[in-house]
């Protein structure tokens, strides 16, 4: 009687798991992954630096990044896009450079914003599933960012339907709550952070001030992503 409940039993689950097998096959293939093409600037400094002094400092190891996944047909959604802020009028620079696809660390290739809690906003201008976002704040010499954080949203306002994507406000002091992110040293790779396919048009990016001084910069974002269908 057993073993005529096993066989039943394994008689229906064979089909099914077929059924799965083919079900994730075919995501895959909607899926196909490729490496995302970066074009980086050229290095402005070399060498640890010694002087940085953060409690949340992710590990440095000294190694470059590596190939990073994203699905086929994936580009560049952020170019030339309309780029606003908390500061009406910047220090230095204008909104316009963060999306203007030059991320050179010399002077004139950023935007300085004033200090304390600030942020620019990207609009893509319709929604898009996003896989990518590369930033680079400053990167002519070694600085440590105080609460990056990084959300997403429909609503152009941030009230409604806002995700976090990355957060190292390690102590909650920029007020959009505590981050598991850790702090990490501006180098002209970028930082890169992983959108998963989020869904949005608009995308935020708050910090507070650095560890060379209170001013917030911005000297290119990228987003990365695809149409919504």
């Amino acid at each position: 009687m057993t073993k005529k409940i096993f066989l039943i039993a394994l008689v229906i689950s064979v089909p099914v798991l077929f059924t799965l097998g083919k079900e994730m096959d075919s995501q895959d293939n909607d899926q196909e992954k490729v490496v995302l093409e970066l074009k980086l600037p050229k290095p402005m400094f070399v060498g640890t630096p010694r002087n940085i002094r953060t409690s949340n400092l992710e590990r440095i190891t000294g190694k470059k990044r590596g190939p990073f996944l994203v699905p086929k047909g994936t580009e560049l959604l952020s170019f030339n896009k309309p780029v606003t802020g908390s500061d009406p009028e910047p220090v230095i620079g204008e909104m316009e450079f963060v999306t203007d696809g030059e991320k050179s660390g010399e002077e004139g290739y950023f935007v300085e914003l004033g200090p304390g809690v600030q942020y620019v906003q990207i609009d893509l201008e319709s929604s898009h599933h996003l896989y990518a976002i590369l930033i680079w704040h400053y990167h002519s010499q070694a600085r440590v960012y105080r609460d990056v954080i990084v959300q997403v949203s429909d609503d152009a306002d941030f009230i409604t339907g806002v995700k976090t994507l990355f957060n190292n406000d390690h102590d909650n002091s920029s007020g959009l709550g505590v981050g598991k992110e850790k702090e990490y040293i501006e180098v002209n790779e970028g930082r890169l952070i992983d959108t998963r396919g989020v869904t949005a048009r608009y995308i935020r990016f708050y910090s507070r001030g650095n560890t060379a001084n209170d001013m917030n910069h911005y000297v290119e974002v990228e987003v990365f992503g695809t149409p919504v269908k």
